[in-house]
């Protein structure tokens, strides 16, 4: 895997993992509260879930990468 390829999919990695942790640890807010969608978080706390994203991406890609450089999986012919 060259490098262009490497941040590639990192990036496709990245949002991937960023749609499955925007979910985690979400309450709604009031229905009375003004200013308010009725579908909006009380607090979205995405520092946090960009950070998780990131540490978790890192060692999805990193498994990834391992797993193309490893001899035992190869879609070369010898």
């Amino acid at each position: 895997m060259g490098w262009v390829t490497g941040i590639v999919v990192y990036v496709l990695v990245w949002w991937i993992t960023l749609f499955a942790v925007l979910p985690l640890w979400v309450t709604p807010a009031d229905p009375d509260d003004p200013g308010h969608a009725a579908g909006a978080p009380q607090r979205p706390r995405l520092l946090l879930k960009m950070a998780i994203t990131t540490a978790v991406s890192a060692v999805i890609w990193l498994a990834i990468y391992f797993v193309t450089k490893s001899p035992w999986l190869s879609f070369r012919e010898p």
